[in-house]
């Protein structure tokens, strides 16, 4: 079976309805996952930007989230196990897709990466940088799911 990415509300590559955005309530979507490889011990998920004026833009970072979950439900809250990493709004938690004013559409991709480790020992706020080194060398799967938003 191959690792699958779901986001509701939107199809792939489609546009994020207002909902999820800063526009309007600025609360995650439900999203769920499958297939991950058995030896998968936990998850990370991260949105980001990458068409953002000053280079990627980060909007939700979260980590160590257990193999036995397979999805979130909308205007996810973290609970424990589970940590939050600081976007790039300089908040804990989901900041929705807000591109600049006239700058066209941009692309959000949702990435959730299979992990052969139960914890990366990454504290709370943590930011991308942090997240990323230990993403890569934990990594067994990757899945993903686009959106677009402009405004």
């Amino acid at each position: 079976m191959t690792f699958q990415l779901k986001v509701e509300g939107f199809p792939e590559g489609g546009p994020i309805p207002a909902h999820y955005t800063c526009e309007g309530a600025d609360i995650s979507p439900a999203i769920s996952w499958s297939g991950a490889p058995e030896e998968t011990k936990s998850f990370v998920l991260i949105l980001d930007d990458p068409d953002a004026p000053g280079g990627t833009w980060n909007h939700w970072l979260l980590w160590d989230m257990p193999a036995t979950l397979h999805s979130l439900k909308p205007g996810y809250r973290v609970a424990t196990p589970v940590k939050t990493g600081t976007n790039d709004f300089g908040k804990q938690g989901y900041g929705g897709p807000c591109p600049p004013k006239g700058h066209g559409p941009h692309r959000y991709y949702f990435r959730l990466f299979a992990l052969d480790a139960e914890t990366l020992h990454l504290a709370m706020g943590a930011r991308r940088a942090d997240l990323d080194a230990m993403v890569k060398r934990h990594t067994l799967a990757t899945a993903e799911y686009m959106g677009r938003c402009s405004r």
